[in-house]
């Protein structure tokens, strides 16, 4: 209740921040993880092991979007029955949820094994990226599970209110991931199979975590061994939810994918490390403005269901200006110093250093926009309207990205590539600016219907006063 008031009454601005802050952190958490590996490789290992992850990161999306299957599904429904005081129901969910968290990359894992190289080929690796890319993926697929529960269950300590805890074991696996990436690349020699051991260890300490929060009986929610047998109706009520964000993560892998090939083509591996690097910048960047945007969800939603539609439009305009802001810090960062910003990455790699400085300069030149465009397509999906916030959501990746992905570099080679990018971008916020234009203009209508309707209520309440009074009735006032 003190939730919901908060939500129709309190400032704006200091909710956004209340909502904002957990998601930023732990989406920027989340982005860690990859950037992290590929700053120590390519420090430690060479160009090529940043090539190899590079390669592998798809994969990973693919491990990434069935976690976000289930998690994001599960974490849905556990909220409903919760506020529906349906306890053991929502103890159901979280036990078929758990034993899909682990079945699914099991069997992700086993199809990769068994074909690995042939598919290690197909996202991209060259004959002499292979073994770097071999080394590094299996052992993340090996770890798979640790990965997928960390990251799912995370989603249903937040269910249960609790974000601070959440981000707290998220931070604590990344700690341990960039501790342990300098200890067995640096000091033991590991290489690149350092890298995915940190990982995977990164991942173990914030499933443990996880669960010991669960099994420890501080949980609202408990889990319990009965209700870990799947059950049909609860797996498709959550693959129905979670199935939007499974289907973004997927559409992500293969735009990476078809990048890796056409990099590959068109500047071999020194490309394919390019854009590894630039890809980490870009989730750096990025990931705070989808943590506004997340947190900006739940306001404008209730603020749209309650019919108070000023603050509605108060929360889209301040998370815009906060998303517009990030990008535009981080759009006069890289400009400032895109050679410092690789130099991250690379141990002198001076041929490496230059074509990526050169390529991300292009990469974002509309960078500025890129917020309101997250902002924006967030906001059809705080209000329940799933075709415009489809659109949206697959404007940049699919419906724009990869066809520019593959027509643009016939005409102007490996630069068509760093063009695709701010073309997508561009035409991207243009659908989005029309859409909200619309949206708002609605809005307007509905805000003006209700305000006539108030003023209407408050003369006839006025004038029915004053027929009282000459009668010598009692007022009903």
């Amino acid at each position: 209740m003190n939730n919901e008031l908060g939500m129709g009454k309190q400032k704006i601005g200091s909710l956004l921040w209340t909502f904002s802050l957990p998601a930023i952190v732990g989406m920027l958490v989340n982005a860690l993880y990859n950037i992290i590996d590929r700053i120590f490789v390519g420090r430690g290992v060479g160009s090529l092991a940043i090539a190899a992850t590079t390669v592998a990161f798809p994969i990973m999306l693919i491990l990434m979007a069935f976690s976000m299957l289930i998690g994001i599904g599960a974490t849905a429904l556990i909220s409903i029955r919760l506020g529906e005081r349906k306890k053991e129901e929502a103890e159901k969910i979280i036990g078929n949820a758990l034993t899909m968290l682990i079945i699914l990359p099991l069997i992700v894992s086993v199809i990769y094994l068994f074909f690995s190289d042939p598919i290690l080929v197909l996202f991209g690796a060259s004959p002499e990226v292979l073994p770097y890319a071999r080394d590094f993926t299996h052992i993340i697929m090996l770890g798979s599970v640790l990965g997928s529960l960390g990251m799912g269950m995370n989603n249903f300590i937040r269910a249960e209110g609790n974000p601070k805890l959440a981000m707290i074991t998220q931070l604590a696996g990344t700690f341990v991931n960039v501790l342990l990436n300098y200890i067995f690349i640096f000091k033991m020699g590991f290489g690149i199979k350092g890298s995915a051991l940190a990982t995977i260890a990164g991942q173990m300490v914030t499933t443990i975590l996880v669960l010991s929060y669960f099994f420890s009986g501080r949980s609202l929610v408990k889990i319990r061994l009965r209700n870990m047998k799947p059950q049909m109706a609860i797996l498709t009520s959550i693959v129905a939810i979670g199935f939007a964000p499974f289907a973004m993560q997927l559409a992500n892998s293969l735009q990476n994918m078809i990048l890796n090939k056409s990099l590959f083509a068109y500047g071999g591996d020194m490309a394919l490390s390019a854009v590894g690097i630039i890809m980490s910048v870009s989730m750096l960047l990025l990931m705070p403005v989808v943590g506004v945007s997340q947190g900006a969800q739940p306001i404008i939603g209730y603020n749209y269901g309650a019919k108070q539609y000023i603050r509605v439009k108060e929360t889209l305009q301040k998370a815009g200006i906060a998303g517009t802001g990030i990008s535009i810090v981080g759009f006069i960062v890289i400009y400032l110093w895109p050679t410092q910003i690789v130099g991250l990455f690379s141990n002198n790699d001076v041929a490496l250093t230059k074509m990526t400085a050169d390529a991300m300069l292009v990469y974002f030149a509309l960078c500025p926009v890129i917020g309101f465009q997250i902002i924006g397509s967030s906001y059809f999906q705080a209000v329940g309207k799933a075709i415009p916030s489809i659109i949206l959501s697959l404007s940049r990746q699919v419906l724009l990205f990869i066809p520019l992905l593959l027509i643009l570099p016939n005409f102007w080679g490996i630069d068509g590539i760093w063009r695709t990018a701010p073309i997508a971008d561009g035409l991207a916020v243009l659908l989005t600016a029309i859409l909200i234009y619309f949206e708002m203009k609605s809005i307007n209508r509905r805000q003006y219907e209700i305000e006539g309707k108030k003023s209407d209520q408050i003369a006839e309440d006025h004038f029915t006063g004053a027929d009282d009074a000459l009668l010598g009735k009692p007022s009903s006032n």
